[in-house]
């Protein structure tokens, strides 16, 4: 069936053609946005229309078709709204009605003519000419079906902003976000700064990373899985604020929550701790939801995420104890290992303490940190470039951020001394002899760095597609990401 729409279409543009017109056009002017008209004319009578005869010219796709012979109504839609135009005969050159006869719903048009209103009241525009602008050779989905179909969604995702305006919303909120983010550094003295993605070490997180190779220079190379290690290289340097929206690539699973390439938001203060970046964090979180919502409050699936009060902050060693391992025994790990196997920990066994630790508190504790928490006071095992803490070295001074059961930043005070970080990545190294390709690479160059003097320095990583769903209610992250990762389509091969 959609062969022959194909092809009866590709017969319209043909038929174009033959009146001299092309069906892919490039020279049509547009001065007007149906936004702006609904706006400009939103009280208008259909008297004062008539006398005012304001022209408009503008441009758009055509989403509905109703024809009443002599009349015909089109649904036209601009990147802004959407706009009628009508079109009566005895109003249009004879010329441009015929062009009628060659127009389908999801061609691309232009009109010009005078802004009107119907008797039923709905602000239009009265033709004085159009041309199709570009023919659409493929039909869009049959209205009463919709494009509902998840993974052609996601496939195509140009079909799915063009019937799906709540999508195209969403995406404009993430485009706001991202600006919001933006001036909220700049504002506070931050520079904006960019690192490299191909990297012959990769480094500043936990994650198997994709590989590739350089050809001149005949060297394997790594896309970044983090941005860390050469922003707090700038730091050393002496830009002592710097922030990156900077794209990562985890060869990891996929999931509602994990995409192999993503985008994060990282920054460092100098001469700050990560208590600080805690009240940043909570301003930062405010202002968007306030920018972007209009409230504190936001909804998120059922419930209502409050952004206004201080957050919640909850010590790892407090919530062992929340999941019942007894508070006088969470640094052991037979104790803590009972808890693991209770909750179904898998491969709980096999876990050392820190990440045992981590393992129960996450399986706990995940799905009921609704409302915004800061996790604090990580093992120092789980944390190889965090900072020690003072009071006691077996913790780091560490926050995660979680918000509707999941993680949305990570934060710490970063280690400087570059004694402790060698033999941290040394620990590493062992995790990695020892079968975790999750652990972190030596990375010589950046011990160098601090050995220059890295000065007293928090930094913070902030997932953006993440944070993106919260503020617009998306349960997948394929929601929030204009073109996710998916499988090969086996019914539609490509090439």
């Amino acid at each position: 069936m959609e062969d022959t729409i194909i092809t009866q279409r590709a017969a319209k543009a043909e038929a174009l053609r033959a009146r001299g017109q092309n069906p892919f056009a490039n020279d049509f002017p547009v001065t007007d946005l149906a936004r702006d008209v609904h706006a400009r004319f939103a009280d208008a009578s259909i008297e004062a229309l008539d006398a005012l005869g304001a022209e408009v010219t503008f441009a758009g796709r055509v989403m509905a078709v109703r024809s009443f012979g002599k009349a015909i109504f089109l649904v036209v839609e601009d990147r802004t709204e959407r706009l009628q135009a009508n079109v009566f005969r005895n109003e249009l050159p004879e010329a441009d009605w015929a062009l009628l006869e060659l127009l389908d719903v999801g061609d691309i048009i232009g009109v010009f003519g005078t802004v009107m209103r119907t008797r039923k009241g709905e602000l239009s525009v009265k033709a004085r000419g159009l041309r199709i602008l570009t023919k659409a050779l493929r039909p869009l989905p049959e209205k009463w079906h919709g494009l509902t179909d998840v993974a052609v969604r996601y496939r195509q995702r140009y079909l799915d902003l063009v019937v799906n305006p709540e999508v195209r919303e969403a995406f404009r909120t993430r485009s706001r976000i991202v600006s919001f983010i933006r001036r909220f550094f700049e504002e506070r003295d931050y520079l904006e700064v960019e690192t490299p993605i191909l990297q012959p070490i990769y480094g500043g997180a936990a994650a198997k990373p994709f590989t590739t190779h350089h050809n001149t220079l005949d060297m394997k190379l790594y896309l970044r899985v983090a941005p860390e290690l050469n922003l707090k290289r700038l730091v050393v340097g002496g830009l002592h604020r710097v922030f990156e929206l900077n794209r990562c690539f985890r060869n990891e699973g996929v999931s509602t929550r994990h995409n192999p390439e993503f985008t994060m938001l990282e920054f460092y203060q100098a001469f700050a701790t990560y208590e600080d970046l805690m009240v940043l964090t909570e301003a930062l979180f405010r202002g968007i939801a306030e920018h972007v919502v209009g409230s504190t409050s936001v909804t998120y699936g059922e419930q209502v995420i409050d952004f206004a009060q201080p957050f919640r902050r909850l010590s790892i060693y407090d919530g062992l104890a929340e999941a019942g391992v007894p508070r006088d025994q969470v640094t052991d790990h037979a104790a803590v290992l009972a808890v693991a196997q209770g909750l179904g920990v898998k491969g709980a066994e096999d876990l050392s303490l820190g990440y045992l630790q981590m393992a129960v508190f996450e399986a706990y504790h995940e799905p009921r940190m609704f409302q915004p928490t800061f996790v604090i006071d990580f093992p120092a095992e789980v944390s190889p470039l965090s900072r020690k803490k003072d009071a006691d070295p077996t913790l780091v001074d560490r926050f995660e951020l979680y918000v509707a059961g999941r993680e949305c930043a990570n934060a710490f005070s970063e280690l400087n001394d570059p004694v402790d970080q060698r033999s941290r990545f040394e620990q590493q190294v062992e995790r990695r002899a020892g079968g975790d390709m999750e652990a972190h690479p030596m990375d010589e160059d950046y011990v160098r760095a601090l050995e220059f003097g890295l000065p007293p320095t928090a930094g913070e990583g902030i997932g953006i597609d993440r944070l993106v769903m919260l503020f617009t209610n998306s349960a997948s992250i394929r929601d929030v990401i204009f073109f996710p990762l998916m499988r090969p389509d086996a019914a539609r091969p490509e090439g």
